[in-house]
């Protein structure tokens, strides 16, 4: 992933969607998004971006 660090993915599928966790390893910080389940690299691309905001990078 870069200079951003380990990350994390983790999918759980529940019915027509996807829940995508993406955790970073040296804060712990954790993130999620949902999205359909036929689109599971789409919710992995939000839920990364969305760490990186969370973390200011």
């Amino acid at each position: 992933m870069g200079d951003d660090g380990e990350i994390i993915v983790e999918f759980v599928r529940n019915g027509p969607y996807i829940k995508c966790s993406a955790i970073h390893v040296a804060t712990g910080r954790e993130v999620s998004a949902m999205g359909p389940v036929n689109e599971p690299k789409a919710v992995e691309r939000v839920a990364i971006a969305k760490l990186k905001r969370a973390l200011g990078l």
